[in-house]
């Protein structure tokens, strides 16, 4: 068996491992030493070390934790559920409101998290009992939570944008950039379409009724004005610093989580328990995501050392399709891997087979990376693997599974819009970083 035909065994045995259940990081380290030793004999080990030493030094990764924690913080300190109360009692005689409140507090919160099952477990928490108080459509319901959920990834300070820039060797600044719009645009669509079906239909989000609504607005904005709207200056500066050029993602999230945690702190809800729980809980999802890096990157090295990469896209390339065609055929197949799998192989194994392929095509690799974040966030909306649904009923458990899926199926097309319309308007996702 040549070199290249057993790289491309062990990526088939690689997905069959983890579509079997077996954990990604050490599956990817087990296959990529074991199917190195075969081809490249003991060398393989030091390749391994050398791939571990350049994730470890990777400034850019480091970004990582800063963002987590700013996100663990403001879960933890209830500041988000402030917002989000404060937005419901300024619509609450709008037929609507509570979409409507949690697709902005989804919004917002995007901006400081990129942890989808953190923003849709928060969102249910806090919506989840109002919408069913005021007879809201649980399909609906469903759907505007779990499709306002997915925003993290896409939002910056996106995690995957942050993984995803040295593996396509884009900078993450311009990766953030390029988010900005297409991240606007979903929340836009899906605020515009739960609005006009409730205009259409108020039945399916009545108003709030009258003895749940607050007697004046004043101490609504004053809450906001004051516990609320401190953090929020918070998260988009840092975004600001980083979108203008002037400091790096990972200068930004340290000075953008310090100001956090002392805001937080300053609004005398956090104690010692929650801000345990919070580094305990960035510590755990940070640990994972570098480890998967380190894996990634030592079985991409080793899947490119036996030729392998060259090959698959050598074959690809023969096939001469249009370089759109091209494109949308990857889209296409990212679309379907995102049903049974996380983002973090798409973008760390994925990816960097397809990589040669789109710089062969010629096609912009910024508005490759976003095309490749807004389907990927299509994904988590897809039926029956979804995880958002799981993380849903978790929290609201009145809530029939069916009724979930189908009220996400509706939002998911809303996504697919938005991949569409980024496909056709390239300049949504490469006119934010040609200005900076």
């Amino acid at each position: 068996m040549s070199n290249e035909i057993l790289g491309l065994a062990a990526l088939g045995v690689l997905f069959a491992a983890i579509f079997i259940g077996y954990p990604i990081a050490f599956t990817l380290g087990a296959v990529a030493l074991g199917t190195g030793f075969i081809a490249l004999g003991p060398v393989v080990f030091d390749l391994a070390v050398l791939q571990t030493y350049s994730v470890m030094k990777d400034t850019v990764l480091a970004a990582i934790p800063f963002f987590l924690f700013m996100g663990f913080l403001l879960e933890q300190s209830g500041i988000m559920e402030r917002l989000f109360n404060g937005i419901q009692q300024l619509l609450s005689g709008l037929n609507g409101s509570l979409y409507l409140a949690v697709l902005i507090t989804a919004t917002i919160f995007a901006a400081a998290t990129g942890i989808v099952g953190s923003s849709v477990t928060l969102l249910g928490v806090m919506a989840g009992p109002s919408m069913i108080r005021s007879n809201y459509d649980v399909k609906m319901s469903a759907g505007a939570i779990t499709a306002g959920g997915t925003l993290g990834i896409l939002i910056p300070p996106s995690v995957m944008l942050i993984v995803m820039g040295p593996v396509v060797g884009v900078p993450a600044t311009d990766l953030f950039a390029a988010a900005v719009l297409p991240g606007l645009l979903l929340s836009a669509l899906f605020i515009a379409w739960t609005l006009v079906r409730c205009w259409l239909n108020p039945s399916l989000g009545p108003a709030i009724a009258p003895e749940f609504r607050p007697p004046s607005l004043a101490p609504v904005l004053r809450d906001l004005a004051i516990g609320v709207m401190p953090v929020i200056l918070v998260i988009l500066s840092t975004l600001g610093v980083i979108l203008a050029g002037i400091a790096t993602p990972t200068d930004a999230g340290a000075v953008g989580c310090l100001a956090t945690f002392m805001l937080t702190v300053g609004s005398g809800r956090m104690t010692r328990g929650k801000i345990t729980r919070a580094a305990f809980a960035t510590l755990e999802i940070s640990s994972m995501i570098l480890l998967l890096v380190t894996a990634s990157n030592l079985f991409g090295a080793v899947f490119s050392r036996l030729g392998s990469a060259d090959f698959l896209a050598q074959m690809l390339t023969s096939l001469s399709l249009p370089p759109m065609l091209m494109l949308i055929v990857i889209l296409a197949l990212v679309f379907v891997l995102g049903w049974p799998l996380e983002w973090v192989p798409i973008v760390l194994i994925v990816i960097p087979i397809v990589l040669p392929i789109v710089q062969a095509a010629q096609i912009d690799l910024i508005w490759f990376c976003t095309l490749v974040a807004v389907t990927l966030q299509t994904a988590w909306l897809s039926p029956p693997v979804a995880l958002s649904a799981y993380f849903l009923k978790g929290v609201v458990p009145q809530w029939e599974m069916r009724d979930i899926y189908a009220g996400m199926v509706q939002f998911m097309v809303l996504q697919l819009v938005g991949v569409g319309l980024v496909l056709i308007f390239p300049k949504l996702a490469t006119w934010l970083p040609s200005v900076n």
